[in-house]
């Protein structure tokens, strides 16, 4: 089952999608159901099984064209996401890190947003080098602490696309990258939970990142240093995980270019494929056997 968060005018909603455009708003099925997908998932497993039974043979009764999408979960109580978990970005980048522990940072929800709604690219004069990262979204459904590797999976209630948008220059200026990953709306998350019992083992999919229609990023999720279960009993060790919480898994890197490749104005002096987004593009980031999540660019509307 795959399940949005969206909002019509002021209201706020969650949706079970029926196809790939139509889907059920939830509140007309169930006006008991709280109007969040977190609170839902705080209700436990047998919510969501309940709602999957009900759409069953449903044709919906609203398209993603009629309603804005926002993030998949709108305010997580944390969004922990890694860094480095690809042997492919380690080499890209020069950076180390460590062979027993995730690193991790934190996002905060006002960098997020959802399937189809505009990314701010900086005003050059603040940054010029704002990059794309897609990656494995992993949502927490049954809270827990302490989780054993063996029992991890059985926490998670469902998988959907992340791109963790970076802005490069402000990720340098410290060492927690900080305020480089979490410029306002330069992330997404969507375009919608695919349930885990439908999506199976993460290491049989892969993510694919498309800037403007041209592969940027293919990698099998296989090649994560770490992987979603221990990622989850290393997190579990300090706070009981809680219904909601995202895990974003760790970005591969940039496809390389052929022989004889010149590149062009945005693209990155220092690494090879890579090339920075900029007002005008439409990046995409898919995930085999999910969906894909697709934003365009603009320019930061704020003014300096």
């Amino acid at each position: 089952m795959r399940l949005i968060s969206y909002r019509a005018g002021d209201r706020h909603g969650v949706g079970a999608m029926v196809d790939d455009e139509r889907f059920v708003a939830l509140h007309r099925l169930f006006p008991d159901l709280p109007p969040s997908l977190k609170e839902i998932l705080e209700q436990g497993a047998l919510s969501v099984k309940r709602i999957a039974e009900a759409i069953k043979g449903n044709e919906g009764d609203l398209r993603l064209d009629q309603v804005h999408l926002d993030p998949v979960i709108p305010q997580p109580h944390a969004t922990w996401a890694l860094a480095l978990n690809f042997p492919m970005h380690i080499e890209e980048t020069g950076l180390t890190t460590s062979k027993d522990y995730p690193q991790i940072f934190q996002r905060m929800p006002i960098s997020i947003v959802g399937h189809r709604e505009p990314l701010w690219c900086p005003n050059p004069a603040i940054a010029k080098t704002y990059d794309y990262e897609g990656e494995l979204a992993v949502i927490i459904g049954k809270p827990g602490r302490h989780i054993p590797v063996g029992a991890a999976l059985s926490h998670v209630a469902g998988y959907a696309c992340y791109n963790e948008g970076s802005v490069r220059e402000f990720q340098g200026h410290n060492r927690q990258f900080g305020l480089g990953k979490n410029f306002e709306r330069s992330g997404s998350f969507g375009p919608w939970m695919l349930t885990a019992d439908e999506f199976g083992d993460p290491k049989k999919h892969r993510v694919i990142t498309r800037l403007n229609g041209v592969e940027k990023q293919n990698e099998s999720f296989e090649k994560m240093l770490f992987s979603v279960e221990q990622v989850i009993h290393y997190l579990s060790a300090g706070y009981t995980l809680q219904p909601g919480d995202v895990i974003a898994m760790g970005t591969p890197g940039a496809l390389r270019n052929p022989p004889g490749y010149v590149p062009g104005p945005n693209d990155s002096p220092r690494i090879s494929g890579r090339t920075h987004m900029k007002p005008g593009d439409v990046v995409e980031v898919e995930i085999t056997g999910l969906g894909v999540l697709g934003n365009p660019v603009i320019a930061d509307p704020t003014e300096l």
